[in-house]
């Protein structure tokens, strides 16, 4: 599998969002499936919330795929409130994504 690493930000909000969606649209866009370390990423705003949405989708239409690692009880939380948990597969580390 052809798979890079993506190391998200402390905050995944709206200052943020667009440059992180242009680079993990950029690793999709070369056929890599991305795993989104979220290790150290303690806040995902509606903003991050629709990066990461639209990221699964372009993923999904190229038959790729974007894995979670790291994901705090917080965003895991309003991932599920919100719905978005449905959409992901969640790992404690890097390596049990491979």
């Amino acid at each position: 599998m052809n798979t890079e690493v993506y190391k998200v930000g402390a905050v995944l909000d709206s200052s943020t969002s667009k440059t992180e969606q242009q680079n993990i649209l950029a690793l999709l866009d070369q056929g890599k499936n991305v795993i989104l370390d979220l290790t150290e990423c303690t806040y995902v705003s509606s903003a991050g919330l629709r990066v990461m949405l639209y990221a699964y989708k372009v993923a999904a239409s190229s038959k790729l795929q974007v894995l979670l690692v790291g994901v705090s009880d917080e965003v895991r939380d309003v991932m599920k409130i919100t719905g978005f948990a449905q959409f992901f597969k969640y790992f404690d580390t890097v390596e049990d994504c491979k």
